[in-house]
């Protein structure tokens, strides 16, 4: 599919890009909608049922299937809706002049379109010429959808375990499936053997002679590795990866999959050098399993398209990304959390985000899911957290139950941030008879869970004045560390003009490169993983240690010889970056020698 824009807008928490195709894509703006919270889904397609008088039936939670049916409707009404807005920019009339205009002015500079409209408009605005051409090139934004492959809970009917299609992540993919998109499902978040399984029951997922896919696999990864053993595994099952999206391990939002100390650079450079070689390996391995499955093989050569994001924030780092590791996309995702035009924010979080800097953004450990998680300081959901704490009830109620995964207690699986969980653990943890210090640092890991399967949906409830009844007020928000740059609340045609270099939204003159910034958060996130195990560090732990500092100094000194030989490209920063690039070198050359240094537990 021709693409307009050389940026994509990423999946952001649970509801801030729920609606974000309906505001970008009829200018040719590619995004990502969130399939973890299909209650959330549901509140939102009657919210726009009503606005744009559309009958509307609800899905209650007594209909069989109800989430994958209600996702499937709530994304129907998105393709709808987005289509129309669309049609209606092409069909060009006065009144939708400037929305064509809009469309036009924001593509990147240099666009052939560009040149073509203002040819085409330079002796005046001759409408049924202008309609026949917008008809013929104007190109609508992909509505692609996330599934985190491992939020798959299992469900029940009352005390009746459902068989594995009814898990959550299993009902997402399946209600998608059953939509009218021709689009993307983005799978992040690791391996799901099972899910990948399933996926090969659909036909939309294999390829047409001609190459075609009426739904297309991008799979969210941080290396190489990680791309080649999921990219086989899904095409011994039929399936291809028609898009491998490599996220920062840690300078991005949400969620932090932190890689083995591999860095974005050298990673990139990696899928540059091995594009046709992973590309041609894999078609292989599918080939013959659609021969095996008797199914029609393509006569061409099926493409992969390679993506980054994580961390990007200027028009050089942008053009650099793309030029360099010859990408498909680069994903903009936080600088997106503060326009409203494209996503979906309450005007409270809106203004905390602008005035957030380096430190109100930091790495935690409040994730139900285990995984360090990009947090705002002080965001309401977690001030919420500490007045349960305060009381002497920590935990949520978990009125959604999207991550009560855990089964230490029940079988079911109980949410860790949930009040019944926290109440079991810390009963636990009394029996123990442990010293203060130590009883102290356990308690708090417990009750340092959030809800943020609610909270990173509340958000949009607050925006349109929709019911909180069920879910409260407080609002998870997950921006990654480049917020602190953007202090301004932006337009559409702001951002853009950022992302192209037309205009500058950061106001900022110490913002560092984002390979730098990285690089700092890598060693930083190094430093505290040694700190939770020097006091008695086991063979396996060091060895750990000492494999990610090495792949650090390794990309440490690819950094080197690359800004080294740049010869017309961050010309302005590059002395600052090599010397910061020999400073990271000396403190990971410490690390190192302490790490060697620590009496192995026995």
């Amino acid at each position: 599919m021709k693409k307009m824009h050389s940026f994509h807008i990423p999946v952001m928490g649970i509801g801030f890009t729920v609606d974000t195709p309906l505001k970008v894509a009829q200018y040719g703006m590619d995004s990502v909608i969130s399939l973890v919270d299909d209650i959330l889904l549901e509140k939102l397609r009657k919210m726009y049922s009503e606005k744009f008088e559309i009958p509307y039936n609800e899905i209650t939670d007594k209909v069989q299937d109800f989430r994958a049916k209600r996702i499937t409707s709530y994304l129907d009404l998105i393709h709808d809706l987005a289509d129309k807005k669309f049609e209606d920019l092409k069909s060009i009339g006065v009144k939708k002049s400037d929305d064509l205009k809009a469309y036009i002015n924001m593509l990147p500079n240099g666009a052939s379109l560009k040149t073509e409209f203002k040819k085409l408009t330079e002796k005046g605005f001759n409408i049924p010429e202008i309609k026949k051409w917008t008809l013929k090139n104007l190109v609508k934004g992909s509505i692609d959808v996330n599934i985190m492959t491992k939020v798959d809970k299992d469900n029940y009917n009352k005390d009746e375990k459902l068989s594995v299609e009814y898990n959550d992540a299993h009902a997402a993919l399946r209600g998608f499936v059953n939509s009218k998109l021709n689009s993307s499902v983005v799978l992040s978040a690791g391996m799901n053997p099972r899910l990948y399984g399933y996926m090969s029951q659909f036909d939309d997922f294999y390829p047409a002679e001609n190459g075609a896919f009426k739904k297309r696999i991008i799979l969210k990864v941080s290396d190489y590795k990680s791309a080649l053993v999921q990219g086989k595994f899904l095409a011994k099952k039929g399936l291809w990866v028609s898009e491998y999206r490599i996220e920062s391990g840690l300078n991005c939002g949400g969620h932090a999959f932190a890689t083995n100390g591999y860095l974005l650079g050298p990673v990139l450079d990696e899928f540059k050098e091995k594009r046709e070689e992973l590309r041609s390996a894999i078609q292989d391995l599918l080939n013959q399993e659609l021969i095996n499955q008797g199914r029609v093989v393509s006569k061409t050569p099926l493409s992969i398209k390679i993506s980054a994001q994580g961390g990007v924030g200027t028009q050089e780092e942008h053009e650099f990304l793309i030029n360099q590791y010859q990408l498909d996309s680069v994903g903009w995702g936080t600088p997106f959390l503060l326009v409203p035009e494209a996503t979906t924010v309450d005007e409270k979080t809106l203004n905390k985000l602008a005035k957030a800097k380096e430190d109100d953004l930091y790495l935690s450990d409040i994730s139900p899911l285990g995984i360090p998680f990009n947090n705002l300081r002080d965001n309401t959901k977690d001030l919420e957290k500490e007045m349960f704490i305060n009381k002497g009830r920590p935990g949520s109620a978990c009125p959604k139950k999207f991550v009560a995964l855990n089964k230490e207690f029940k079988e079911k699986g109980i949410c860790t941030a949930s009040r019944e969980y926290q109440h079991l653990k810390i009963k636990e943890l009394d029996k123990q008879g442990l010293p203060l210090k130590e009883y102290q640092a356990k308690f708090n890991k417990i009750i340092e869970k959030s809800c943020t399967c609610v909270g990173l949906g509340t958000s949009a409830l607050l925006a349109y004045n929709l019911d909180t009844k069920v879910e409260g007020e407080g609002v998870s928000v997950c921006p990654g560390p480049n917020m602190a740059y953007y202090s301004n609340i932006m337009s559409l045609k702001n951002i853009t003009d950022h992302i192209y270099g037309r205009d500058n939204m950061i106001t900022r003159h110490d913002r560092p490169n984002f390979f730098i910034k990285e690089l700092h958060i890598y060693i930083d996130f190094l430093k505290k993983k040694l700190e939770d195990v020097k006091e008695s560090i086991t063979k396996k732990e060091e060895k750990y240690l000492l494999t990610f500092t090495n792949n650090m100094k390794e990309g440490i000194s690819y950094y080197k010889t690359m800004f080294h030989d740049l010869k017309s490209t961050f010309e302005d920063i590059k002395e600052t970056v090599l010397n910061e690039l020999d400073k990271s070198e000396m403190t990971l050359s410490l690390i190192k020698v302490e790490i060697e240094n620590l009496p192995i537990k026995s």
